[in-house]
């Protein structure tokens, strides 16, 4: 979103905050003689008929000032004014302007951001998160604190590159990982089951809207902005990396909302791109939500992009490509004129009407009282509850990942006698919670937390901030001299990574490595690193450093991960997260943040991204994490050896490519003969240790020969597995050949090929044949 855009809706702003109120807005009012006979509020009617009736009785004046965030009232029809722009990232926040906490509700559960929250790989748990953000959300609005009940998360963007501001804010660098968490979060928010399939005629809890679509992974870098990129995608990378998320956010979890995101792909911008938003996201995948651009998305086509040759054009462009409504104020200030010189039809405005009304209906907003109606009964006394926030106690516990513990160094005995805690993020709550977070229930520092542990703690900031511009560094390595043991927090904050700012660099800012290594050198025994960040960082020093005994990565762990820490590094909890993405060496820089290609090309040295096809030095690997379980695996029962290709065509034939390769195209998963090909993978799972533990166990399908394009490995199932001591579990993996067999080809086509696979979990390996 774009700051400057606060100055746009203050009056609307300050109007809400000078009449707070416990009564929510709502249309259709009972005892309103005005609108009591109205058919669009007759809930016997389908809503489809009743918008039908609403959008009929505006003038085209009233119709053009609903296609903004910020619709004004329409009082003779007794339709309340309703803010579109609401954010719940990681819980519910007033970062857009549909939200107050300015009334009975001061706070909502602050989770971890989302980068941690899916190195649990637990989608579960993102569910019963996205539950719990829905349920205070609709608490927030039923007591006159909301102004909307549209949410523009998640933030489902593949994290491409690792310097990359916002990539904190996504489930991380894997499609499927992306896609599975849109579903569980999405169904949560909306009052669905975890299953799907659970909401009452449509009717929904709170809404929830996938961004940015699409190819959207670059914010401000090196002199190149968002507002004006062109990402050049080929359509194999656009088949199997970014379009993937948002086809699981439409087609299985149900999502009513989508935005378009600011860049162009291809040359044509993405809101004003007809084939993205109304061929693929409407009629491709079946979506029937609302489309809203970023914010100030549409006047940047003519403004930025130069693709609109006036401000009518461009709102031409974006109507008639699909989009619904436009964040910021531009097609309130250029529709008329637009209508006026023919380049927009009233059809094309009430087309947008008819998605927006349909969807304050959906919510329930337009159904007299709603204290009468379902999710009514939420309260303020369903906010920040226990329940909610040992939730995001549990998400921090199960996200934070255990990168380096040489010889066993961590859990620390809760026995030692002095602890000192150094460095810039030990001591800030706030540099927990992340971007786009509204006020926590709580607020806990990681030293308070260790305190709880240790009472004779030591504290050194060690810099100045977190860039580190100064070290303090001979006041920290005198601290670290005298105690039994040190424990340091670095890394990053809103400062180094951020929305509208990408990194140059994927070091440690300023002098933090220098501080790091000093004190290391000057600890009686080897130090513990926490890393605070969102986005990797390159510390293979301190990978290499035998006086850095143990590496945790705690992400933006939220408003209970200080406390989340300080257990796992005392042993109440036992570690088991792994990272949803890779960490890459610091030479990675040097290749443009530009260049979108996934595939390598070893011919000019580019290594291609992500586990998926990068081929060179990590510093930790996707799926990467450590316990203080041993875990190992093994192949139960695998009921299929061998595919045949020609079974699962759906004309019995199989193609050949350049390479004389045998190959069937699979563009629908859910055919008969995709459904009859699925097969089980029974694995077995032991902890060798004597704590319990939960980790994820994730099943991963190798190829044998790489070339064309096609992936090393991926992802194709995960589980989040609870095991005691000592104790042996089976998981069973069902396995669709259809979908975790293709890959894409050069035109974008998903193909499955002939050839030698496997199913890879841990250092076990089950050979596959796909024959043709």
């Amino acid at each position: 979103m774009k700051s400057h855009l606060l100055l746009l809706c203050l009056t609307f702003t300050l109007t809400f905050l000078l009449t707070e109120s416990t009564q929510p807005p709502f249309a259709c009012d009972t005892s309103n003689p005005l609108t009591k006979t109205l058919p669009f509020c007759k809930l016997s009617l389908p809503i489809s008929v009743r918008v039908k009736d609403l959008v009929s009785r505006l003038t085209l004046d009233e119709k053009i000032l609903q296609l903004v965030t910020t619709a004004p009232a329409i009082p003779r029809l007794g339709i309340p004014a309703y803010e579109w722009w609401s954010e719940a990232l990681h819980g519910v926040s007033n970062s857009g302007f549909g939200i107050f906490f300015n009334g009975t509700i001061k706070s909502a559960t602050s989770f971890p951001q989302v980068i941690l929250t899916a190195a649990s790989f637990d989608s579960r748990l993102w569910y019963r998160i996205g539950q719990a953000i829905g349920l205070e959300a609709r608490a927030v609005y039923n007591q006159g604190q909301a102004h909307g009940m549209t949410f523009w998360a998640p933030n489902i963007n593949v994290f491409r590159d690792p310097r990359w501001g916002r990539g904190q804010e996504t489930p991380g660098e894997d499609p499927l990982v992306s896609g599975k968490y849109a579903i569980s979060y999405v169904r949560g928010v909306q009052g669905d089951t975890y299953q799907g399939g659970g909401l009452k005629d449509g009717h929904l809890q709170a809404s929830a809207c996938c961004k940015h679509f699409t190819a959207y992974d670059l914010d401000h870098w090196k002199g190149v902005s968002r507002f004006g990129y062109d990402a050049k995608v080929s359509k194999q990378d656009l088949a199997d990396t970014y379009q993937p998320p948002f086809q699981s956010c439409i087609q299985h979890a149900q999502a009513s909302g989508i935005m378009c995101a600011y860049n162009r792909v291809n040359g044509v911008p993405n809101c004003a791109d007809e084939n993205l938003l109304t061929n693929i996201a409407r009629k491709q995948w079946g979506f029937q939500g609302y489309i809203t651009s970023d914010c100030d998305a549409v006047s940047i086509i003519y403004d930025v992009h130069k693709y609109a040759k006036t401000p009518e054009d461009a709102v031409a462009e974006v109507l008639k490509a699909g989009m619904d409504v436009n964040c910021g104020s531009y097609l309130k200030n250029h529709t008329k004129s637009a209508v006026q010189q023919k380049k927009v039809l009233e059809s094309d405005i009430d087309r947008a009407l008819h998605n927006l009304f349909t969807m304050r209906m959906r919510l329930g907003l337009f159904n007299g009282n709603p204290a009468l109606l379902p999710y009514g009964s939420i309260g303020p006394n369903q906010v920040c509850t226990k329940e909610h926030q040992d939730l995001a106690l549990d998400a921090a516990r199960n996200g934070i990942v255990l990168l380096k513990n040489s010889a066993k160094l961590l859990p620390l005995k809760k026995t030692i006698s002095s602890l000192a805690v150094i460095g810039p993020n030990a001591n800030s709550a706030n540099t927990l919670v992340g971007n786009y977070a509204g006020p926590p229930c709580k607020s806990i520092e990681p030293l308070k937390a260790l305190q709880s542990y240790v009472k004779n703690t030591q504290y050194v900031k060690g810099c100045n901030y977190v860039n580190c511009t100064y070290a303090d560094i001979s006041e920290a390595v005198e601290v670290a001299k005298k105690v039994d043991y040190v424990v340091l927090f670095m890394g990053l904050d809103q400062g180094e990574e951020r929305e509208d700012f990408d990194r140059v660099d994927l070091v440690l800012p300023g002098q933090q490595q220098a501080l790091i290594t000093a004190v290391a050198k000057a600890a009686k025994k080897p130090v513990i690193l926490v890393m605070i960040c969102g986005g990797p960082v390159d510390i293979s020093f301190a990978k290499r450093d035998p006086k850095i005994g143990g590496i945790l990565w705690g992400g933006y762990p939220g408003e209970s991960g200080g406390i989340a820490l300080a257990e796992i590094i005392f042993g109440d909890h036992n570690p088991g997260g792994k990272l949803p993405m890779t960490w890459y060496p610091k030479e990675f820089v040097k290749i443009p943040m530009t260049d979108m290609r996934m595939r390598p090309e070893p011919s000019t040295g580019y290594p291609g991204r992500t586990y998926r096809f990068y081929t060179g030095r990590k510093v930790y690997r996707f799926g990467y994490g450590l316990s203080y379980s041993k875990y190992t695996y093994k192949f139960v029962n695998v009921t299929q050896n061998k595919l045949s290709l020609s079974q699962i065509s759906t004309t019995g034939t199989t193609l050949q490519n350049s390479d004389s390769l045998h190959y069937t195209s699979v563009t629908d998963v859910e055919t008969e003969s995709c459904e009859k090909a699925k097969f089980s993978a029974t694995v077995g799972v032991q902890n060798h240790g004597e704590m319990e533990g939960k980790h994820p166990v994730l099943l991963f399908v190798k190829r044998n020969q790489v070339g064309n394009g096609k992936p090393m490995q991926e992802l194709a199932a995960f589980e989040s597995v609870k095991t005691n001591g000592g104790e042996k579990v089976e998981v069973e993996f069902v396995i669709s050949p259809c979908e975790h067999f293709r890959a894409a080809n050069e035109d974008g086509l998903m193909v499955i090929e002939e050839g030698s696979h496997y199913l890879a979990v841990g250092d076990q390996q089950y050979p596959i044949s796909v024959l043709p």
